[in-house]
C-alpha cells in the first residue's frame, strides 16, 4: 500500500516546503493532527493535512516535524498499515503505548531548543492537547504558535470546503422535536448557571437541531458551530446548505444562521463575566483561546453527549428496522460469496478480489430502501491483510481471493432508520485447523459478552473481561477495544460508552437502557490471518429484584456466524446453545426477505451445532 500516491507529489518535497514555512515563522517543531476544526474522527478531503504530509491514510495519527526529523504517532490498530505506508517516505513511525517509545510530549521535550517555538493550527488541536503542548514548551522556556495553517500554504491544490446540501431528519426518525431537545439542554444550562452553551462537535449539533448533511466523510453531518443562549440559537454554517423545510424549523425555534467563519469573532465578542458551558474535550484550542479573559468557563461534557447516546423508543424501533435491512443485504452477500467461491475457478469466472467483493456488498446494501451510504471506510481484507486491523484495500494491495483463507469484512451503512456496523470473517474454501481454532475463540468471546447479564451500574470497563477471558486463558490478546457506542445517523463510533479493559482519560459511563454498543473481539496473526466477529447490541432492562436492577443485551445484528470456520467441539455446551439460539433468531428475522435458494442456504448455515 502506498497511501501517499493518492495525492500527487512527493512526501519529501512537501516536508521540505513545510520546513521552509516553519523557518519563515520561527517555528522549531510543527504538529499536524488528523482531525478537522471539530475534532471529528473522519474528515473531509479538505482536512486531510496529516495524510498529505506523510502518506499515512489511517484515520488516527499525529505527525510532528522538526528541522531534521519527521515522525508519525499512531495506535495499535494501525502499526502494520503505517509501517507499509510510511516506507520510503522519510517519516518515522512511533508506536503509541509501546515500551520505550516516546510520547509526543516527550519527543518535544527532547527536541525543542531552549526558548523554542511549538506550532500547530489551533483549529485542528483540542484544548487538552494544546495545553499539554504549552506545558511541555514552557518547561523549555518555549512558547506556542497556534495561528498558522502551514500545511495550507504548502498544499497548493487543496480541495475546497464542501458545499453539499443538508437535510432534515424528520421526527418519525428522530423521535423528538428540536423544541424538546433545546428545552432539555437549556435545563442543564440552568442547573450549571450558564448563560451560553458553545458547541463545536458536529454530531451534537446534528442531534440537537435534527439536521444531517454530507460535509464529513462517512458521517452525515454539517460543518458548523453553535451558540445556545437562553432565548435564541446562533448556528455558524453555510446558509446555502439549508433547504426551506430546515429554515422553517429554524425559524420556529429561534435559530439564526451566521457565516461559518464568523464563529471566532462571535466567541471573542461574548460579554465579559458571561458563564459559558463548553466541553474542552470537544472544542478546538484556537476557539477556546478566543474567549475573553473575563469569561467564566464551565468545563463539562456536553449535555447532548449522553442525551443522544440513550436512544428514545422511536429511534430504537427504527434502528431495529435498519438492522434487518442490513442483515438481508449481508446475508445475501455471504450466500453470493460462498456460491462464487465454489464456482469461480471455472474459466469463465473472473477472480474475486478484496475490492470487487466489497463493491458487491455495497451494491446489495444500496438495494435496501432508505440506504444513504457507508457508515465508515469499509474494510475488506483477505488472508494476511486481515491482521491489519484497519486495513484499506488499494489498487496496489488488492488481493485476489483464493481457497484456503479468511475474508474479513468490517462494514456498515447509514439508513434513514439508523446506522449499522458489522464484521464477519468468512472461510473461503477449507481453511487450516489453526485458523479454525482462532475463529472459534473469537466466536466464543463474542457470544459470551452478547449473553451477559449484569447489574445496573456497570460500565463497559466492568464487562470487557468477559470477552477477553477466553483469550487470556490461551495467553493471547487483541490490541483494540472490544466495543464502542453507535450513533443514530451521526458518528458510527459514538463516545463515550465502550467495552475497554483499560480506562481512558475519563471513566466509561454506566450502561443505560437503550444505549447501542458493539461487541467485536478479534485475533490477528501478522503475515497470516485476522479474525473479527462484530454484532451491535442494545442495552435492555432485565429482572428487578432485591439485589437491584439487572440488565442484559439484545442483539441488533442478525447475520450468520460462518459455520464452515467453526469447531463446535472447542465450545462449551452453553456456548453452543448461545450460538444456536442466535442463529434461530437470525433465520426468523431474515428468511422472509430471501428467495428460495437463499432460504435453503440460510437454513443450512444456521443449523444447530
Amino acid at each position: 500500500m502506498k497511501g501517499y500516491d493518492k495525492i500527487s507529489g512527493n512526501i519529501a518535497d512537501r516536508i521540505a516546503s513545510l520546513r521552509s514555512e516553519m523557518e519563515r515563522e520561527g517555528i522549531d517543531i510543527y504538529i499536524v493532527p488528523s482531525t478537522d476544526y471539530h475534532y471529528s474522527e473522519y474528515v473531509g478531503d479538505y482536512f486531510k493535512a496529516r495524510e498529505y504530509m506523510t502518506g499515512f491514510t489511517g484515520s488516527a495519527g499525529t505527525a510532528v516535524f522538526t528541522k531534521d526529523k519527521a515522525g508519525l504517532w499512531t495506535d495499535g490498530r494501525y502499526f502494520i498499515q503505517a509501517e507499509e505506508e510510511l516506507r520510503g517516505s522519510g517519516v518515522s513511525l512511533y508506536k503509541m503505548g509501546e515500551p520505550g517509545v516516546d510520547t509526543i510530549e516527550e519527543f518535544i521535550e527532547k527536541e525543542l531548543p531552549q526558548k523554542g517555538v511549538v506550532g500547530f493550527d489551533g483549529r485542528c488541536v483540542g484544548v487538552s492537547e494544546g495545553n499539554r503542548y504549552g506545558k511541555t514548551a514552557g518547561e523549555r522556556q518555549g512558547t506556542l504558535c497556534y495561528k498558522y495553517d502551514l500545511v495550507g500554504r504548502v498544499w497548493k491544490e487543496r480541495p475546497p470546503l464542501p458545499k453539499e446540501k443538508a437535510f432534515l431528519l424528520e421526527e418519525k426518525y428522530a423521535g423528538e422535536s428540536v423544541q424538546s431537545k433545546l428545552c432539555r439542554v437549556r435545563e442543564r444550562m440552568g442547573a450549571e448557571r450558564a448563560d451560553v452553551h458553545l458547541l463545536s462537535s458536529l454530531d451534537d449539533i446534528a442531534w440537537l437541531l435534527n439536521i444531517r448533511g454530507n460535509d464529513v466523510a462517512y458521517c452525515p453531518l454539517v460543518l458548523s458551530y453553535l451558540l445556545l443562549y437562553k432565548d435564541r440559537v446562533e448556528l455558524f454554517a453555510d446558509e446555502d446548505k439549508f433547504p426551506p423545510e430546515i429554515q422553517e424549523v429554524f425559524r420556529k425555534n429561534g435559530v439564526v444562521v451566521r457565516p461559518y467563519e464568523r464563529i471566532a469573532e462571535a466567541a471573542a465578542s461574548l460579554p465579559e463575566q458571561a458563564c459559558v458551558l463548553l466541553d474542552t474535550g470537544r472544542t478546538n484550542y484556537a476557539l477556546y483561546c478566543m474567549l475573553p479573559q473575563g469569561v467564566r468557563v464551565i468545563d463539562r461534557e456536553n449535555p447532548e453527549v449522553l442525551m443522544k447516546c440513550v436512544k428514545n423508543d422511536i429511534e430504537v424501533g427504527n434502528i431495529k428496522k435498519a438492522h434487518i435491512k442490513d442483515a438481508v443485504a449481508h446475508t445475501r452477500f455471504m450466500y453470493w460469496l460462498k456460491k462464487e467461491v465454489a464456482e469461480q475457478f471455472m474459466p469463465e469466472h473472473l477472480p474475486l478480489t478484496e475490492i470487487t467483493v466489497s463493491r458487491k456488498l455495497e451494491e446489495l446494501r444500496a438495494e435496501q430502501e432508505g440506504y444513504l451510504g457507508p457508515s465508515f471506510a469499509p474494510i475488506s481484507a483477505f488472508a494476511k491483510h486481515g491482521a491489519i486491523v484497519h486495513y484499506s484495500a488499494s489498487k496496489e494491495s488488492d488481493a485476489p481471493l483464493k481457497k484456503g483463507g479468511f475474508l474479513l469484512t468490517d462494514t456498515g451503512g447509514h439508513y434513514l432508520e439508523g446506522s449499522t456496523d458489522i464484521t464477519r470473517t468468512v472461510a473461503v474454501g477449507e481453511v487450516p485447523l489453526k485458523e479454525k481454532e482462532d475463529f472459534t475463540l473469537v466466536a466464543r468471546a463474542m457470544l459470551r459478552l452478547m449473553n451477559t447479564v449484569f447489574l445496573h451500574g456497570c460500565s463497559g470497563a466492568n464487562l470487557d473481561c468477559i470477552a477477553r477471558e477466553v483469550f487470556w486463558k490461551e495467553r493471547v490478546n487483541f490490541n483494540h477495544g472490544t466495543g464502542h457506542g453507535v450513533g443514530y445517523l451521526t458518528n458510527v463510533h459514538e463516545a463515550p460508552i465502550n467495552f475497554r479493559w483499560k480506562e481512558g482519560k475519563s471513566p466509561a459511563p454506566v450502561l443505560e437502557k437503550n444505549m447501542v454498543i458493539t461487541d467485536e473481539p478479534g485475533i490477528y496473526i501478522e503475515g497470516s490471518h485476522g479474525i473479527r466477529i462484530e454484532n451491535e447490541l442494545l442495552v435492555c432492562e432485565d429482572e428487578k429484584n432485591g439485589y437491584g436492577q439487572f440488565m442484559r443485551f439484545e442483539p441488533l445484528t442478525f447475520v450468520p456466524v460462518d459455520l464452515d470456520a467453526l469447531l463446535p467441539e472447542r465450545m462449551t455446551e452453553e456456548e453452543r446453545d448461545m450460538l444456536n439460539d442466535y442463529h434461530r433468531r437470525v433465520y426468523e428475522a431474515v428468511v422472509p426477505y430471501l428467495d428460495e435458494e437463499e432460504r435453503a442456504w440460510l437454513k443450512r448455515y444456521t443449523r444447530p451445532v
